[in-house]
Formats: C-alpha cells, structure tokens, sequence
C-alpha cells in the first residue's frame, strides 16, 4: 500500500489511520474499515498509537493537518 496515493485526498483522521495500520500490516488487505472500526473509535492503546503516528508525520511534514470542516484531516504532502 502506497500512503501518498492512498491519502492523495483529505482523509478523516480514522481513516487515515486505517490506512497507516494496513501499511504497516497491522490489518489484512481483505479487512475492511467497517470491520475494526472499534479500534479508532475507542480509547484504546493500537488506535492511539495510530492516531500518534499521523500526528508525528504531520509534525515532520510528510502529512497535511486541518481540523475543519467538518473533522482532524490528513492528506499527503511528502518531502
């Protein structure tokens, strides 16, 4: 899985980590995001670390954060 096309787009922050968590083969390519929704949308020590991981590839400058118009973003802004 490649994260500059899979997050080309603003992505919510759930699914973004979803896609982290499919690189790093956390979850198996035929999982869907509807299937592990839980681990993001509870506190929970995988879906924070997740969350921690995009947030620290935004602070590098790998991703683009925004918190509007609707939820936290990311999308890919590479270096």
């Amino acid at each position: 899985m490649d994260l500059s096309q899979e997050l080309a787009e603003w992505t919510d922050w759930d699914g973004a980590a979803f896609v982290v968590g499919r690189s790093l083969g956390i979850f198996a390519e035929n999982e869907t995001f509807t299937q592990v929704k839980g681990v993001f949308w509870t506190n929970n020590p995988l879906g924070n670390a997740l969350h921690e991981v995009l947030l620290q590839l935004a602070a590098a400058g790998v991703l683009e954060h925004r918190e509007e118009p609707d939820d936290i973003q990311f999308r890919w802004l590479g270096r």
